[in-house]
């Protein structure tokens, strides 16, 4: 191997490091219970802007605002887009790759005001690209999201409402 490919060899395996910017979310900000496994590598760690939609429903007399999906944008550590996350829930970056998770643990976050942090696994898998090896995500330093208190009553079930949120992303797996 030339010193120009061994070059190359390396610089591709850094590439998931490089592009994430930071090696892990800092261990002593993660409550236990939402931390990756041992031996999980970070991926990827996207920041998301957007909005969680909630629904107006009627179960058994009770209305109250029923979580439908996220609508976010996902940006790098650079602050260039980087793909989206929507219902489902489900990510997708700009390389084609997407998964979905299921929440495995949850934290109630510091701000009262925001959407818990999470410890998702990992479910389906599709296209080509950083996503492909993902096991775990965790969602971490949300900020906004949860669903109002008040405005869902019978006049306005199947209503839908948008609240703006941030968290970050980090996607934990097997690199290869």
């Amino acid at each position: 191997m030339t010193a120009r490919e061994m070059l190359g060899a390396v610089l591709l395996a850094m590439l998931p490091n490089l592009v994430c910017g930071q090696l892990s979310a800092p261990a002593d900000q993660v409550p236990p219970q939402l931390r990756a496994p041992e031996g999980a590598k970070l991926i990827f760690h996207a920041r998301a802007k957007g909005y969680q939609v909630y629904t107006c429903t009627q179960d058994a007399g009770q209305y109250s605002w029923t979580l439908k999906g996220p609508e976010a944008q996902l940006f790098d550590q650079g602050g260039k887009s980087a793909g989206r996350h929507f219902a489902g829930p489900t990510w997708r970056l700009n390389d084609g790759s997407a998964v979905t998770g299921k929440a495995a643990a949850r934290f109630d976050p510091p701000d009262k005001d925001a959407i818990p942090w999470l410890l998702l696994t990992a479910g389906d898998h599709s296209g080509n690209g950083l996503l492909n090896n993902v096991t775990h995500i965790q969602r971490l330093n949300t900020k906004g999201g949860k669903a109002p208190a008040t405005g869902c009553d019978a006049s306005h079930v199947g209503n839908n409402t948008r609240v703006p949120y941030t968290a970050d992303y980090f996607f934990y797996g097997n690199q290869t």
